[in-house]
């Protein structure tokens, strides 16, 4: 299912549904962060995705982490709450879900690199390569918070 992000833009259509979400911040032993180029928006991410009825916070982390990039996380940190009534994404289908994403620290424990169909690449980027990707604005923000080592996580 295709859509468009709208992030501080009057134009935007107004939310009708928010979905609590998960992303996860995974660094390989070189200090690269592990990210997805997705199918949907065509552009760069952390893995995550939605949280599923029954299901815990971080564990939704680590199931999409693996569903999307092949890895086994295990969660170690938070790194902050995402939830900017400014930020919506547009769906085909009609549904226009406002921002709520927990964004998590994790350690790789296992598994092996592989697409999906969320993810059409999966890479460990240098933060000194960030800049050349097509990342949407409010994930930057949550890779930047992840990389700084933050003392308190962002609530926002």
């Amino acid at each position: 299912m295709a859509r468009v992000d709208y992030f501080n833009d009057p134009q935007a259509p107004k939310a009708n549904s928010i979905v609590p979400s998960v992303t996860v911040v995974a660094l390989n032993e070189a200090g690269a962060v592990l990210l997805i180029h997705k199918t949907d928006n065509d552009l760069w991410a952390l893995p995550g995705g939605g949280i599923d009825v029954g299901e815990s916070a971080a564990n939704a982390a680590v199931r999409e982490t693996k569903e999307e990039t092949g890895f086994d996380v295990e969660v170690t940190g938070l790194v902050g709450l995402y939830t900017n009534p400014a930020h919506v994404m547009a769906y085909d289908d009609g549904e226009v879900r406002q921002q709520f994403s927990i964004c998590f620290t994790a350690s790789i424990i296992g598994g092996e690199l592989r697409t999906s169909s969320e993810s059409k690449e999966v890479a460990f980027v240098s933060p000194s390569r960030l800049g050349e990707l097509n990342i949407h604005p409010s994930m930057r923000m949550r890779i930047d918070h992840g990389l700084a080592d933050r003392r308190e996580p962002y609530i926002g």
